[in-house]
């Protein structure tokens, strides 16, 4: 039907007659003179159509908004360049204009700022916006670059079961009730984990896919029910191996779809290095601030809140500097207050520190004038400068002194323009989940600790570190990853300081415990968030936008109406029976 596409047609084609297809973009009737902008999936192109063409004339002036069009004409010159588009020197003379479909009148127009709510309802008209078509080829362009470095490299692309075993750990799994098995289900898997691990095992060595993954969890700006990750597993690898390789990889899609080069090597963080220097497990290098312990400077003091985190060794005082900050009003500084309340802040205390070298603080009258003297000096403080303080438990203030951090760095315009990667690395083993009084993986259960001891593990299983790590991007963790238990008693071991007795291990992870029992290689992998990284690489903050199908927040699809009821016929077949909602 075609013989170019729109957004291709270039001065070398001038004199030459080409049949298009496309979209009507605008059209605009001007009297003596009609001009269309028609689009493809390659950009734009302007078709002129003039009078004494009558026929075509009259087609051209009936046209709508995203009418779909076959037009056939001759390549020449523009009179007036257009520099915006690509196509912008040239145009097409129209012979003829085939109407191919005509559009109703549009919910809304691809040039208006539509609310997300309605781009998501007429999803494929928002997918035929021109910024929309950009950010679906990025992704696009991600993968087939990933592929190719991958398949160069001796990696096997090995799909993995979508109907599978519930899992214990991390989100609720989405569940399938199995017809042939009455009473029981499948889960939608939230990761390959379990079976790249046994692939392991199997003797692949090293795999890759690009795996579709599900997790029935609360949405956000860069989380979906279903996404998609690059799934990798290496057999006979220690961390450095696994890193050194994907690290290689990284650079490489930048260089290919952003014309961007990455850091070689990429720095190293400590996990926690990282939670010290900046109150997060992945920090935004761009951001030139950190966080300085201060517990030592105020042990002295008469204000409570600073002496009781100093003397508690859990505890944490911590300070943030902002450069130029005295300017900050009072009502600026209780909306930050404000900001880290939400990370569990009860309180910022302050030193302001003016132009003229003029202090100001409500915390100066608990300090005896040397000891302030010698806070201020340990915090950088200079004439101009601001210092926000936090105080309280080690990972409380480390949550909210962090989130503190990256708000005054975007406030005060102190991000730069920049990509900067880094490892986290060497993560705590467990967490303590005081609700249920008991350990939680870090990363997950299948994670190996960096003792090799099994006993050592379990009298220091608070402080024990795993061999886990994590590639970071601008504040976004973009991969994470670890070196796994390759035997089958340090797998137990962890399993029963999880909480996670022997019989409920057996059922639930018995087919992995038994494949570690046969000659089960070292082996470690990573999974690195596609939706992600495509975002990044797209410019924008939100993973539904290079997503062509997202879920809203409150995981629906409005333009299929997903999730729906079933009829009770239907849920019958598979021996289910919906309890009616509770009335509130």
């Amino acid at each position: 039907m075609r013989t170019h596409f729109c957004g291709l047609i270039d001065e070398a084609m001038i004199g030459q007659t080409v049949t298009l297809c496309g979209w009507t973009d605008v059209a605009r009737n001007l009297g003596g003179l009609c001009f269309i902008d028609l689009r493809d999936h390659e950009g734009i192109v302007q078709v002129l159509v003039e009078p004494d063409q009558a026929e075509v004339f009259a087609v051209a002036a009936s046209l709508g908004y995203e009418d779909v069009l076959q037009v056939e004409g001759v390549v020449r010159a523009r009179h007036s360049v257009n520099d915006k588009i690509k196509t912008g020197k040239v145009e097409i003379l129209a012979s003829r204009i085939t109407i191919l479909n005509k559009a109703a009148p549009l919910p809304f127009h691809a040039h208006e700022n539509a609310g997300e709510e309605t781009r998501l309802k007429y999803r494929y008209l928002d997918l035929r916006r021109p910024e929309m078509q950009r950010m679906q080829r990025t992704r696009i362009q991600l993968v087939q670059s990933l592929r190719r470095w991958l398949d160069a490299r001796g990696f096997q692309d090995i799909e993995t079961p979508i109907l599978t075993k519930a899992t214990p750990e991390g989100a609720r799994d989405f569940l399938v009730p199995a017809r042939m098995h009455p009473g029981e289900f499948y889960a939608l898997p939230q990761s390959p984990q379990l079976f790249k691990q046994i692939l392991m095992v199997a003797g692949f060595d090293r795999y890759y896919q690009i795996a579709r993954c599900f997790r029935d969890e609360a949405l956000r700006a860069d989380r979906q029910l279903e996404f998609t990750q690059l799934d990798m597993e290496f057999a006979f690898v220690r961390e450095r191996d696994v890193q050194d390789t994907v690290e290689g990889m990284i650079r490489t899609i930048f260089k290919e779809v952003m014309e961007v080069d990455l850091a070689d090597p990429f720095p190293r963080l400590t996990w926690a290095e990282a939670m010290r220097r900046y109150g997060s497990d992945k920090p935004d290098l761009r951001i030139d601030l950190e966080l300085v312990d201060v517990a030592e400077l105020v042990t002295n003091s008469e204000f409570k809140v600073f002496t009781d985190a100093a003397a508690n060794p859990d505890g944490r005082v911590a300070a943030l500097r902002v450069p130029k900050g005295a300017a900050l009003s009072r009502k600026q500084i209780d909306d930050y207050a404000a900001h880290a309340a939400k990370y569990g802040a009860k309180g910022l205390a302050y030193i302001k520190r003016g132009d003229n070298g003029e202090v100001t603080s409500p915390i100066a009258k608990f300090f005896a004038e040397d000891a302030f003297a010698a806070l201020m000096q340990a915090v950088g403080l200079e004439n101009g400068d601001l210092v926000f303080f936090g105080a309280g438990d080690y990972k409380v203030v480390s949550d909210f002194m962090g989130a503190l951090r990256l708000k005054v760095g975007k406030d005060n315009g102190l991000v730069q323009d920049a990509w900067k990667p880094l490892w986290v690395t060497d993560f705590p083993m467990f967490e303590w989940d005081a609700e249920a009084q008991r350990y939680v993986a870090l990363h997950h259960p299948f994670t190996a600790p960096a003792v090799d001891d099994i006993d050592d593990l379990r009298a220091h299983a608070k402080t024990a570190v795993s061999r886990g790590y994590d590639m970071v991007l601008n504040g976004n963790e973009i991969g994470g990853g670890s070196i796994r238990i390759h035997r089958p008693e340090m797998q137990s071991a962890v399993f029963e300081l999880l909480g996670i007795g022997a019989e409920e291990a057996e059922a639930k992870f018995g087919f992995l415990l038994d494949a570690l029992k046969y000659g089960a290689p070292p082996h470690g992998g990573i999974a690195f968030g596609i939706d992600r990284i495509a975002a990044l690489m797209a410019g924008t903050e939100s993973i539904r936008d290079v997503i062509p199908f997202p879920k809203t927040t409150t995981a629906q699809c409005l333009m299929t109406g997903a999730p729906s009821p079933i009829p009770d016929a239907q849920l019958a077949e598979v021996h289910i029976q919906v309890r009616p909602k509770k009335q509130d």
